[in-house]
This record gives C-alpha cells, structure tokens and sequence, in this order.
C-alpha cells in the first residue's frame, strides 16, 4: 500500500463534493483527539501563516454539540462555525460554515481507518451547495492550509503531543 504523505485532495464529478486522504504516522485515537481536544486543534488546524492565530469561542466536541473559532492575519479576521452531528472514535461528522459567507454551509465526515503498526488514514468529505462553491473552495488555496496544517498534526504525533 502507497503512503499518502501530502493529502490528496479530489473533486467529485458527480456532486459538489471535495474528498481529503492523507496517512498519518499516528493511532487512530491520536488523530480523533486532535480533532476532538480544541487545546490540540489550535496547535495544527490552518495555513503556517495562520498558526498559533486560532482562539476557540466556543468547543463542545460531542454528538450534539458546536464549535465556533476565529483566526486571523494582521485586521484581516476569518470566523467559523458549525455544529458535531456525530462523534465517536471512528467519525466525526460536522457543519462548516465561514461567517463571511453564512449561506455556505458544508456537511463534512472524517473516517479514520487504522493502517495498523500506529498508522492511520484519514478520509474526509465536504459537501457543498453547488459545483462553485466546491470549485472556489479548491481555488480558495485550501490545499495549503490542508497539507501545511497536517503536517503540523503528524509532526506534534511523532513528538508525543498528542
């Protein structure tokens, strides 16, 4: 089996859909945390040009709950929110939406399937209201964020941070 060291990161043909895979060298456990634990979140989610810029307003990590977090460049701020539909140590199935834009919300999955010897590979979705969101979301330079952040995750698993 190939590692997938950067995510790949695919659009779907059929429907307004963006697929994320990428492998860690971390447990399925370490990933869920890190996405669950907001102490964690802060320290990998976004661009570098973002990092350690991220404050959680609010983090309830719970089938049920929501989350608002807000990041920001020099004046330039960037907030979002969404609500947790399901979590649990497999999957997590949440709303994303940027404020700048209220009426675009994304249903997004995560699924961490276990490689095994401390492997992991992360499979994410987001479905979006049409094929241009989709496409400015891809054109937005979200792979980026995506492949500099997920390194940031992999390095704090190999490190033991998490």
């Amino acid at each position: 089996m190939t590692k997938i060291v950067e995510a790949a990161i695919e659009a779907d043909p059929k429907l307004p859909i963006i697929h994320i895979t990428r492998d860690f060298d971390a447990t399925p456990e370490q990933l869920f945390r890190a996405h669950t634990d907001p102490k964690l979140f802060v320290q990998w989610n976004g661009p570098d040009s973002l990092a350690d810029k991220i404050e959680i307003d609010y983090w309830d990590a719970r089938t049920g709950g929501s989350w608002r977090w807000v990041s920001g460049r020099g004046e330039e701020q960037f907030a979002f929110h969404g609500c947790f539909h399901e979590v649990r140590p497999d999957l997590i199935v949440q709303t994303f939406t940027w404020e700048a834009q209220p009426d675009g919300v994304a249903l997004e999955t995560m699924r961490f399937e276990d490689l095994g010897d401390g492997r992991t590979r992360l499979h994410a979705q987001s479905l979006v209201d049409s094929f241009e969101s989709r496409d400015a979301w891809l054109q937005s330079g979200m792979e980026t964020g995506v492949n500099e952040g997920y390194a940031r995750l992999e390095q704090m698993a190999r490190d033991g941070k998490i």
